[in-house]
């Protein structure tokens, strides 16, 4: 399978695809007189022709996706450098961006399997920092990149302002938006106990609470139901999404990336 868009157009091309009616300014060349001669028609030949797919990688680089010993970050960048390879070898334009509540960084689209290198070198250097905010990242994403294409995003999704604006920001701009989550099991059952000092990792703030078994129950059934908000919110919106859990071995989740289909073509 080869990422690709297939796209009609006259003139020479891959293989011979449909006929419009010509229009003043249209190529003579290209005329089927062939259907002139037969039936008094000037129709023009479209072919289609193969467009390499330009591929971006969002890699959620916020302070949240280094909690504790920073295995979600280490994760995302195993799936965008194995994802990019692939993409690479097909060809296709390949391009890393990093973003916390901004776009933190940006490798420049490129292409051949000798390019892996780039990207190795490129997603090593991240580093977790800052807040998450997918709305406003994107909208800079956007603004940056004209061309449209498919989006993989590598994320934990831990967005205050809703995981759904981000997401909306990529489809209301006509890219292909495909999710990739990055979740810990272990955060749905911390190991917490008594009064204790919760402090979040990318705001700063604390807050002291008294856990107990109970609060740790009501935790569990919260964050479950973060996670199938997400997965039905993506499923309504035919948005490709697969729930990477850091525990799961990685060879895996790649093959069920390409068994659920959205990024190769």
């Amino acid at each position: 399978m080869r990422a690709e868009r297939r796209t009609k157009k006259s003139g020479s091309g891959v293989e011979f695809a449909d006929h419009r009616d010509y229009q003043p300014g249209d190529d003579f060349r290209y005329l089927d007189w062939n259907v002139y001669q037969r039936f008094d028609r000037l129709l023009l030949r479209l072919y289609e022709e193969e467009e390499d797919l330009a591929i971006y990688f969002i890699v959620d680089c916020s302070a949240s996706m280094g909690f504790g010993d920073a295995k979600k970050l280490r994760y995302a960048k195993r799936v965008a450098a194995a994802l990019a390879y692939v993409g690479l070898a097909n060809l296709d334009r390949v391009s890393i961006v990093s973003t916390s509540d901004q776009v933190e960084g940006r490798m420049p689209a490129t292409r051949g399997k000798a390019r892996i290198f780039k990207v190795f070198r490129f997603l090593t250097a991240l580093a977790p920092v800052g807040q998450t905010d997918l709305e406003d990242a994107l909208k800079t994403f956007v603004a940056q990149n004209k061309r449209k294409g498919l989006v993989v995003l590598a994320s934990d999704l831990y967005d205050p302002h809703g995981f759904e604006r981000g997401i909306n920001v990529l489809r209301y701009n006509k890219f292909d938006p495909f999710v990739v989550h990055i979740v810990d099991e272990a955060e749905a059952k911390p190991k917490l106990a008594g009064d204790v000092l919760l402090y979040d990792c990318e705001t700063g703030d604390e807050r002291e609470v008294t856990v107990t078994a109970k609060v740790l129950e009501r935790f569990e059934v919260v964050y479950r139901k973060y996670l199938d908000d997400i997965d039905r919110f993506c499923t309504s919106k035919q948005v490709p999404y697969i729930r990477a859990d850091v525990s799961q071995p990685f060879d895996e989740l790649i093959l069920r990336v390409f068994r659920r289909g959205g990024f190769l073509r």
